[in-house]
């Protein structure tokens, strides 16, 4: 039977859902820590070494390259020569990675919280950033997001969030609410592009997606789901492609291939036109719940339990 044979004595297990854990095998710790906001591990195993933030599955070295292209590239392609891009999160520093493979790209500024957990990665996970952050073009932030849109009026072609997974309550519930996502828009250039990492779309949480992504049709013309391939993360995962310029649910793949053949640098595992049209291509039962739902999240009226 496949997968009969056990590995390793040591493994981490994380809760999927209420009703769901995904465990993997480790063979070494690196390093466990308690920074300010979370609690903080990379470890090695069966995909390689890996970031666990708060019990939550991260990057691994051997997978992340599905997770950071499906993420960065397609609001970087529907733009076409984006040269100002704002990333939310990232410590891993793959996010800018990718950016940085755009020939058009002047300037990044990544925003994230957390500099411990910046400054582990960059010691344990060079693999991920391969320097990225040595780039001139790389600014690097340590704020919050509310706190970055609050103070910079500064407008960008892409904005890229690689933020926690959607939640009904607690802190960051904010940056899933129709005000964050109209601060958001407003600093967007004209045909610039948003995209958010919003987080499982297997049944038993859809439902987060799903609001997120109504919620978001309140603020931008144009909303559409993306589905990327994530074998390391024990459930399927959903990102928020958004802009107020018209972008196609079905791109040529030939014109995608042409456009980063000219203006990348190239280097690609994942992302192709082939590839970007797949992600696009969302399931009907995705496409019934977005129809038929009704919540909208705002911090005036925030989801109530009973």
């Amino acid at each position: 039977m496949a997968g009969a044979n056990l590995n390793t004595d040591l493994y981490f297990a994380e809760k999927i859902t209420p009703w769901d854990i995904y465990k993997h095998g480790i063979n070494q710790v690196l390093v466990n820590q308690k920074t300010k906001y979370q609690e903080m591990s990379i470890v090695k195993g069966v995909y390689g070494k890996a970031l666990i933030l708060d019990g939550k599955w991260q990057s691994s070295t051997e997978y992340e390259f599905l997770y950071h292209e499906g993420l960065v590239h397609p609001p970087m392609i529907f733009h076409g020569s984006p040269s100002k891009v704002l990333v939310f999160g990232g410590a891993e520093g793959a996010t800018i990675r990718e950016v940085l493979r755009w020939k058009t790209v002047e300037k990044i500024v990544m925003v994230d919280i957390d500099g411990e957990v910046v400054e582990a990665c960059k010691k344990y996970l060079p693999e991920i950033h391969q320097n990225s952050f040595d780039d001139p073009r790389v600014e690097l932030i340590i704020d919050d997001a509310q706190h970055f849109l609050d103070s910079s009026s500064e407008t960008w072609d892409v904005i890229i969030s690689d933020l926690t997974d959607p939640i009904e309550s607690g802190p960051s519930f904010s940056l899933f609410t129709q005000e964050y996502f109209q601060k958001i828009s407003q600093v967007l250039s004209a045909n610039g592009s948003f995209i958010i990492q919003a987080g499982s779309i297997a049944p038993a949480e859809m439902y987060l997606h799903v609001r997120v992504v109504k919620t978001l049709k309140t603020i931008f013309n144009y909303v559409c789901s993306l589905v990327p391939s994530s074998p390391s993360y024990g459930c399927p995962l959903g990102f928020i492609l958004c802009s107020d310029q018209e972008f196609s649910s079905t791109p040529n793949p030939e014109k995608v291939d042409l456009l980063l053949a000219e203006k990348t640098t190239g280097g690609f595992q994942f992302m192709d036109g082939i590839s970007l049209l797949g992600m696009l291509q969302i399931s009907l039962n995705i496409r019934q719940a977005i129809a038929t739902e009704t919540q909208i999240y705002t911090l005036k009226n925030p989801p109530k339990y009973t």
